[in-house]
Order: structure tokens, then sequence, then C-alpha cells
């Protein structure tokens, strides 16, 4: 039986190109690093905010050996990396999750296959993940994102189901349903299967409903924030836990309305001077448009914060 990842705050890191959409190796290392440096239990690796459908396997691999010899070399090697391992077919799966114990990582994070939609039954799904599940030699868990899987949403009553196969150890819940992620949590707790919120703006209600913590995108931005939230969770002091969520849960909203993964990127270049915000296409980078008003006014209130903390 495998055992779940360790409860905390993991991100899914957004991945650094030059202006030819070739890896910004440097740029790469320096967001590690200072993730790594924020405090998060994890890294996401090929995640969607990682552009892992715009990634060759070699470019995936690639991603998570850098990723591990940046952590290993500044000495966070206890910080632990998911790898997107989803595909379109479960073959391909399998071929990512080998791909990714090679590469270093240490868990895998898979999302049900979405091309044909009206053929993915609850028979299906269950069949798949089960199916990629036992051919994986690192502990798996399920990838829920209703947004980037034609709708599909897997359900509790699935995801408790899948849960009690040896190799499944946990889910991502990036349809930010806190029911469903209560309902999960009830029948399974954290130190039998990790129910990761997949959004900021739950983290807080997420823990307190038994999850083992988020995966989720602002992190990429303020990890030492998340980091500060869940340790005031750990110490008991909810008043200004609840607070710090209500702010995250701002800056979570605001993210979306500046441009996603483009702003992320955009962001963390101007106020940490890496990377740049070159996307791969059909992604779009964020506009001079979408970097300003309420929205970035919110996310400069949080990077100020971010700045000013020190763990």
């Amino acid at each position: 039986m495998s055992l779940p990842p360790p409860t905390g705050i993991y991100v899914p890191a957004v991945l650094f190109f030059n202006e030819n959409e070739e890896f910004d190796i440097p740029a790469i290392k320096a967001h590690v690093l200072r993730l790594a440096k924020g405090g998060v239990t994890g890294i996401v690796v090929q995640g969607s905010n990682g552009e892992a459908q715009h990634l060759s396997h070699e470019e995936r691999k690639q991603a998570i050996a850098i990723t591990r010899q940046t952590l290993n070399e500044n000495h966070f090697q206890n910080v632990i990396i998911i790898a997107g391992c989803g595909a379109p077919s479960a073959r391909e799966s399998k071929k990512l999750c080998a791909d990714a114990k090679e590469a270093g990582a240490g868990y895998v994070l898979v999302l049900t296959p979405s091309i044909w939609p009206p053929q993915m039954t609850r028979d299906a799904i269950l069949a798949f993940h089960r199916d990629v599940a036992t051919h994986s030699s690192l502990p798996y868990l399920i990838y829920n994102f209703p947004t980037v899987t034609a709708g599909l949403d897997l359900d509790s009553d699935m995801i408790i189901e899948l849960s009690t196969h040896p190799n499944i150890v946990g889910t991502k819940l990036s349809c930010g349903n806190i029911g469903k992620l209560h309902r999960i949590t009830s029948a399974k707790p954290s130190s039998q299967f990790a129910t990761l919120a997949g959004v900021s703006e739950i983290l807080l209600q997420g823990l307190l409903s038994g999850s083992a913590g988020a995966i989720a995108a602002l992190p990429n931005i303020v990890p030492k924030l998340h980091t500060k939230l869940y340790l005031l969770y750990l110490q008991g002091n909810l008043k200004e836990a609840m607070e710090l969520q209500a702010l995250l849960g701002q800056g979570d909203y605001a993210t979306k309305k500046v441009g996603g993964i483009g702003a992320i990127k955009a962001l963390v270049t101007k106020h940490w001077g890496y990377g740049g915000s070159t996307v791969r296409s059909p992604l779009q980078a964020a506009t001079a448009q979408q970097l300003s008003g309420l929205h970035l006014d919110k996310l400069e209130q949080l990077i100020a914060m971010e700045n000013a903390l020190s763990l």
C-alpha cells in the first residue's frame, strides 16, 4: 500500500520560456528556489500551470530533472515533486509515469482523458485510473479539473471508490467543490488519502474540513503567505488565518481576471527579476489592459505582504 504525500502547500510551478519558446533554465531554477525558500511542501511539475500540454515527452522529463537538481543543490531534498502525467490515452500516461520516476519525481498526478467525453462513462473513468495507477511505480493522485477536461467532473463516490486502489493515494480538486472535499475527507482521512484543494480560495475552508492542504496556482506569486496561513491553522489561530484567507481568496480570483498563466509569469518577472511573460500558443501573454486596475491592485497588495514576510 503506497503512502499519501504529507500535508501542506503544493504549487504547480509555471515554466519559463525564452522568446523562442525554449526553456529559460536559469529562470526555471530561480523560480523553483524561490518557491522552496517560501516554505512549500512540494512542487508540481508539468501541471496545467506548467503548460504540460505544450511540452514534448523529453521536455517533461527535463523539467522534472531541472527541478529535482535545483532542490537538491540548494539543500531542499525534502521538497516533494509531483509530476503531471495526464494524457489522452492510458498507454501514454503510463509512459509519462515511468518517465517521471526516472527524472526524479516522487508522485504522479493524472487527469481524466477528455478527447471523447461521451465515451468517458463512469466505468471508463474508473477503469482508466485503476489501469494507469496499477502500472505506475510512483504513488498516484487523481486530478479533477472539469475546466480542462471538457466538463468531466468526478464525484465524491467515484473518488472514494478509486481510493481503495493500493497505489491511489490522493486527489487534487480543482473543481473547488468544498462539499465534495468534505465528503471525501469524512470517508478517508489525510493520513490515508490526501484530498487537496485545487484553488487558494478554499485553502482554509478545506483544512477545516480535513484536507491535506492545497495544490494551487497563487503560491507561484506568494508562497510565503500560503505557508503562513497553513502555520496559523496548525497553531489554532483561526481568526488571523481567516483574515489572510480572505485576502488569498481575492488574489486567487484576481489572478484569473488579469490573465492567468501569462499574468503570473509577468508579475513574477516584474517583482523578482527573472523569467519573462512568454507562453506557448494558443495561450496568450497577459495584456497591459489586463495587468491594470482593481484586480491587479489586489495582487500588488499581496505581493507587498509577501515581500515583507519572514518565515
